[in-house]
């Protein structure tokens, strides 16, 4: 990869599992050279999933993409000399392992920063270091649990039970990427390296109280920490004569509009504002519900189009590899690898100057240490 706005950023990836990777992943997709370092054994991500060959799964090679894997085993007094001299020569160290762990293999922030004054360093946790539960080991449904996911399920559909992603690890680790980006944005300006701390459980909370903190955040509470739109039992894709379809009729002008080309029998004066009916949604959804099964999705879509309503047909994942839109603007990349082209869901963002993109598939675990450490001897001998 030769462009991108994070050509020339040199990442230490000491990342495993989902969390970490992806927030290498997106740098990757934008220049960055990611050097994944790996212990003897692979990331674990390697092995938990369909893959075309053993230790490349599906999972491993979406969230590594365009990044080198360099094998180094960290109790051996090789393995972290070798990570030391890359650390020299980094821009980011981005970790996953627990504060204690890392800092008895001799990587803590104070560790690396004598090493390389301008690194940022990036804890991504479980839990932050300053409460109880610090070193508790964590993972994506402990903290959907832990931050109330389930429990607003619950509200929801009367049955706790987790998303359907893997949400906990993909918000923390787009949180982890804007912390270390915010991170090199001062070095930019200062020159000065720092610590960068990323918790899944802070992260989560932060999430679910955008809207949720709702009449808790106040003193005294004007109501609990609940969001009442979002957990009406009747907020669910809305059926219809031959299938579903999600719309979302919010404000005033939308209802209006329904209501005018609809006339339902059930109208009343009593929905007309969004207030009056933000404070009976759960009503207001029931009747909604009973009006869409009147007619089929392709008409519903069809007036949904012509008022300017948010509206769409209940879609797969697997039907995002065929949808317009998404193949129109190009989200999806090719890539050729050693076991046969792989469709990328691509870089979703756009740049007018730097795009991103993918740049390659997943490495085999070591394939690049030779090139690597080759690298930091030729970076030694003429420094």
């Amino acid at each position: 990869m030769v462009d991108g706005p994070l050509h020339g950023v040199r990442v230490v990836d000491l990342t495993a599992m989902v969390m970490g990777p992806y927030c290498t992943q997106i740098m990757a997709d934008m220049g960055a050279d990611v050097i994944k370092v790996e212990p003897p054994a692979g990331d674990n991500t390697r092995y938990i999933s369909v893959g075309p060959a053993p230790g490349m799964s599906g999972v491993f090679m979406n969230v590594n993409r365009g990044k080198r894997s360099v094998v180094l085993d960290l109790q051996t007094e090789a393995g972290t000399s070798d990570l030391r001299e890359l650390i020299a020569g980094a821009d980011v160290f981005i970790h996953s392992m627990r504060s204690k762990a890392v800092s008895k293999l001799g990587f803590s922030y104070d560790d690396v920063a004598a090493l390389n004054p301008q690194i940022v360093y990036t804890n991504c946790y479980g839990y932050g270091r300053r409460g109880p539960d610090a070193d508790r080991p964590a993972y994506d449904d402990t903290i959907q649990a832990e931050c109330g996911l389930p429990a607003v399920q619950e509200q929801l559909t009367g049955e706790a039970t987790y998303v359907g992603t893997i949400m906990a690890d993909k918000v923390a680790g787009l949180t982890a990427l804007y912390a270390t980006m915010m991170a090199l944005f001062h070095r930019e300006r200062t020159g000065e390296g720092q610590e960068v701390e990323v918790s899944m459980f802070e992260t989560m909370a932060s999430f679910m109280l955008v809207e949720h903190a709702n009449g808790a955040m106040f003193d005294p509470p004007l109501g609990p920490a609940v969001y009442p739109r979002t957990v009406a039992p009747n907020r669910r894709p809305y059926e219809t004569k031959d299938g579903h379809i999600a719309a979302l009729i919010y404000n005033d002008k939308h209802w209006k509009g329904f209501i005018d080309a609809v006339q339902p029998a059930w109208n009343d004066s009593a929905y007309d504002t969004l207030e009056q009916r933000a404070h009976q949604i759960d009503t207001v959804y029931g009747l909604v519900a009973q009006t869409l099964k009147e007619r089929t999705t392709a008409e519903w879509l069809e007036l949904f189009r012509d008022l300017q309503i948010p509206a769409a047909a209940m879609n797969t994942p697997d039907a995002l590899f065929d949808n317009a839109h998404l193949n129109a603007v190009g989200l999806f990349e090719t890539v050729d690898t050693p076991y046969g082209p792989v469709r990328f869901p691509g870089v979703p963002t756009w740049f007018s100057r730097t795009p991103g993109r993918v740049g390659g598939g997943a490495p085999e675990l070591g394939a690049d240490t030779e090139e690597v450490l080759a690298e930091i001897s030729t970076r030694n001998k003429t420094a």
